[in-house]
């Protein structure tokens, strides 16, 4: 059984989630450094964005 775009997007969802608390746990206490901080923001942009998509998504009206 194929999954539907609302499940690919909800397990991209996971999956990026995943890797922003793992970037993060890895942010040392002091120094960051600049690439590390721009790794964290974009994960939180893509997961912002996909969020939005989801919400606009017309499979989650009809749920």
């Amino acid at each position: 059984m194929t999954e539907t775009p609302i499940q690919d997007l909800e397990q991209e969802l996971r999956r990026l989630e995943l890797e922003l608390a793992d970037r993060e746990a890895a942010l040392p206490a002091h120094s960051i450094r600049p690439h590390q901080l721009v790794e964290v923001e974009d994960l939180e942009e893509r997961i912002a964005d996909l969020r939005r998509r989801m919400e606009s998504s017309p499979e989650k009206a009809r749920t």
